[in-house]
């Protein structure tokens, strides 16, 4: 299939190494003192590694590739994508009863959940209600999963903290045109740099075919829903 993916130049290529560890999906080795591309399955074309390279040796091609696989991915089994809908309750009668009545059902649907590492192509994505949270929400709302998270699916990212956020723009823009997601739930945080995550969904909105609504949820320090508004 025609698709992006990335490109080394092997005369600028000096061997360093940045780009490994901000490959997420694990693409990329120094094989012979050089960046390679060890598969085409394990590359998701969208170029997190490029801004880490420092001799620019790295650009996003169109060509001939096999479609993007992320299990075949060679990173750590903590980015493989796991779908949690068709699981079932299994209750093991070696297990004290105390157990199973302590442990809250999380409604959590898909792994991975952070936005660097996850696939925007997901079968969890397609026609979903997705929720975009910042990473403290959930530890702030102690109703997190029940009023928020259930019969969705879940990116969550820090728009302060996290790097290459170009890269969330495209992967939510992805999710808005070609897995085609109902709608978006921003959940933030009412501190002023959080509002940065509510601006890249709009952004990707903004570049998409597609137009979807945005509901932007306002959480206070102590887990209170301030405000709920769509767009």
């Amino acid at each position: 299939m025609l698709r992006k993916i990335i490109r080394i130049n092997e005369e600028k290529c000096n061997g360093c190494g940045n780009c490994i560890p901000n490959c997420h999906e694990g693409a990329l080795r120094i094989i012979d003192g050089k960046a390679r591309l060890i598969s085409d399955l394990s590359c998701d074309g969208l170029g997190d590694c490029i801004g880490h390279c420092p001799e620019g040796a790295i650009e996003i091609v169109e060509r001939e590739a096999e479609p993007f696989d992320l299990p075949a991915a060679h990173g750590c089994q903590g980015s493989m994508a796991m779908d949690f809908r068709a699981r079932e309750l299994v209750v093991s009668e070696d297990k004290p009863a105390m157990t199973v009545i302590e442990n809250v059902q999380s409604e959590l649907k898909q792994w991975p959940v952070q936005l660097h590492l996850l696939n925007p192509r997901a079968s969890y994505f397609r026609n979903a209600d997705v929720v975009l949270a910042a990473d403290c929400a959930a530890f702030a709302m102690g109703n997190f999963h029940s009023r928020y998270l259930k019969g969705k699916s879940l990116a969550i990212a820090c728009p302060k903290l996290d790097s290459n956020k170009e890269s969330y723009i495209e992967k939510l823009g992805c999710m808005i045109d070609e897995t085609q997601i109902n709608s978006l739930t921003v959940v933030m945080m009412e501190v002023p740099c959080c509002g940065g995550l509510l601006q890249m969904a709009k952004l990707a909105r903004g570049n998409a075919k597609r137009n979807i609504p945005i509901k932007k949820a306002l959480i206070s320090l102590q887990g209170e829903v301030l405000e709920e508004i769509w767009d």
